[in-house]
């Protein structure tokens, strides 16, 4: 079963060559915890590594033809508003689709809002965000701690990556993302009961 017209090997071969190979390493951790999350928790383990494949392959471009993909394409103008780093999971959904032919809304919604969040995040959203947040290779002040969170609740370990981000917002003076307050809001209002650890 594919999800894109491309087969895995070709896929990595484009993303990688797309990127420095210290974020291509990143990538391959974001793959690795997607689908031991995915497993984990019930999710397609197939779509968790395409997402996470996907997930930072505009990451490298530069700021100004992303934001032109975004302007030229009827896509979220919004995140102009924002910060860049946001820019690359609305683009990367986007070339995901159009040059890849990935069609699953679910696969480009997770590549889409996982830097952001989003309310309602669909259970392959939150394991792709927090994927990002826990692969091997993050070194960030309570990374463990999210980690730990992750083995028996993807809100919770979800909710502790969110307050790290906006902490470092907050102490950086930087303007936070609407959307990424009202993913942390919803995944607290709506948090289920931690499953036990295995």
């Amino acid at each position: 079963m594919g999800y894109s017209r491309y087969n895995r090997e070709e896929l990595i071969a484009a993303v990688s060559a797309g990127m420095p190979s210290k974020r291509w390493k990143h990538v391959e951790g974001v793959m690795e915890s997607a689908v031991l999350l995915a497993e984990r928790y019930g999710a397609d383990p197939v779509k968790a590594d395409l997402a996470a494949l996907l997930h930072d392959l505009a990451k490298f471009w530069p700021i100004e033809e992303q934001e032109a993909v975004i302007r030229d394409n009827g896509l979220n103008t919004e995140l102009l508003r924002h910060d860049k780093q946001l820019l690359h999971a609305e683009v990367g959904a986007f070339i995901s689709q159009r040059d890849y032919g990935v069609e699953d809304e679910e696969v480009l919604d997770a590549i889409r809002y996982h830097t952001s969040g989003r309310e309602r995040m669909t259970l392959l959203d939150k394991i792709v965000c927090l994927a990002d947040y826990i692969e091997p290779g993050r070194e960030f002040p309570g990374v463990e701690k999210i980690r730990e969170l992750a083995e028996t609740s993807l809100e919770d370990a979800l909710i502790a990556g969110f307050d790290s981000t906006i902490s470092f917002l907050l102490e950086k003076g930087k303007p936070i993302f609407p959307l990424t307050l009202l993913a942390r809001n919803d995944l607290i209002v709506n948090r289920t009961k931690p499953r036990e650890a295995e």
